[in-house]
């Protein structure tokens, strides 16, 4: 590994403010709601404790790395890679905290340009919601690279949502719509609808050299009332904020936006308010 000072690059996340506070609390919330829907970290591998080694892509603000660390004492290298700074002295702080920066290393590194990891290294190779950044003409470069820093055997594991989501709130739908038509304008999803990235990627990675893979639905449900609810709530306040000068580059975003904005707050308060969403877990092997 390079050790060099390395800088920061342009970025192609949908939030280009990397001192944005509204964002790095909103993937804080979301690693935590997250986990908690999902049943943990690594709820479908059935031996887990075999990750020695474990890269973590796009790791943000460190969520699922630090809980994975504290999940399975077992793994002895635990690497987190992001393009923001901002985030990666987030994570070390928490990583801190928790007690894990022994076997916890954030390191700044554009996953775009290159993994800068020898071949052959990791066990277990992670990355949650990419579509955040990946284009889709991005995929091939960075499977090639996954493979090559997996170990023969190795698990490449890839977790995102569908966005089509359901809700008792017709607000929220509105706003999810007009972020939907950014993310396929900007380039990426595959297709328009809310699946733009789900219904592609087993065969992608099929396409690119993974072996075996395999995929695992899990369908989350968010109601008022409940801790899960609340934090459900709270992701969106802070999405529809910091992904507003994205959605207004790729989309035409209606006059009264902010009214839409402000009734979505008060109908995910509301006593009946329930949403249900779907998220896609794709792994194989090298």
């Amino acid at each position: 590994m390079a050790s060099n000072p390395r800088r920061e690059h342009p970025g192609t996340y949908v939030v280009q403010d990397r001192n944005n506070q509204d964002e790095l609390a909103r993937l804080q919330v979301q690693d935590h709601m997250i986990t908690t829907s999902m049943g943990g970290v690594l709820p479908e591998q059935p031996t887990p404790i075999s990750f020695k080694r474990v890269l973590d892509i796009g790791c943000g603000s460190g969520g699922w790395l630090i809980e994975t660390a504290k999940t399975y004492p077992e793994m002895t290298r635990l690497f987190g890679i992001d393009v923001s700074g901002k985030m990666l002295d987030s994570a070390r702080t928490q990583a801190e905290a928790n007690q894990v920066s022994d076997r916890v290393e954030f390191l700044l590194m554009d996953a775009l340009r290159m993994l800068e990891f020898p071949g052959n290294f990791f066990d277990l190779v992670n990355m949650r919601f990419a579509q955040g950044w990946i284009r889709k003409w991005d995929w091939p470069k960075l499977l090639q690279e996954t493979l090559r820093v997996s170990k023969p055997g190795g698990v490449i594991r890839f977790t995102e949502a569908d966005t089509g989501t359901e809700s008792s709130s017709p607000a929220f739908k509105r706003l999810n719509r007009l972020l939907t038509q950014a993310f396929y304008q900007a380039g990426h999803y595959f297709t328009p609808g809310g699946d733009g990235i789900i219904a592609h990627l087993p065969e992608l990675m099929h396409q690119h050299g993974v072996r075996n893979v395999q995929t695992r639905t899990c369908t989350v449900e968010y109601r008022a009332g409940t801790p899960e609810g609340q934090l459900y709530a709270e992701n969106l306040k802070l999405a529809y904020r910091t992904t507003l000068p994205f959605m207004r580059k790729w989309t035409r975003v209606p006059d009264d936006y902010e009214t839409i904005y402000q009734q979505m707050l008060v109908e995910t308060q509301a006593s009946d308010f329930v949403s249900t969403g779907h998220l896609l877990i794709v792994w194989g092997n090298k």
